[in-house]
């Protein structure tokens, strides 16, 4: 991955992350963290016998989020993202597991760390606005 600021910059994350191939290895990869580190227990707890459903709307929503393809946006519409996690717990225990899953995918796929940094930036903001119970 190049860096944004090179004469052959990235116009979103989306072309500077290196497209649908790598959100999709980095969201696989998020998934496969949480299914086997304990750490990540109560997130992974969160999310029913089967990842695949979360797979894909993580990469649909990536992928849009991102500035790609909005494939979210055309199958379901607008994400809805607070309202459509109503129905889970989500703590700050859950969004701090799932901020640390998602930074060591990033770090495993060896996302560039200057776009890592402002993905980290921004998943902790929406993060902590879906977060639905304490303080």
């Amino acid at each position: 991955m190049s860096d944004p600021d090179s004469s052959s910059s990235p116009s979103t994350p989306f072309e500077w992350i290196g497209g649908e191939p790598v959100i999709r290895q980095m969201v696989d990869r998020f998934y496969d963290l949480m299914d086997l580190e304990p750490d990540y227990a109560a997130l992974r707890a969160s999310h029913g016998s089967t990842l695949d459903k979360a797979r894909d709307h993580l990469f649909w929503f990536l992928c849009g989020w991102m500035g790609g393809p909005d494939y979210f946006v055309e199958r379901f519409g607008h994400p809805r993202l607070r309202a459509r996690h109503m129905p889970f717990k989500i703590g700050i225990l859950e969004r701090d597991q799932w901020l640390a899953c998602m930074d060591q995918a990033m770090g495993d796929m060896g996302i560039d760390p200057v776009l890592r940094e402002r993905l980290k930036t921004s998943f902790f903001q929406t993060a902590d606005w879906m977060r639905n119970v304490g303080a």
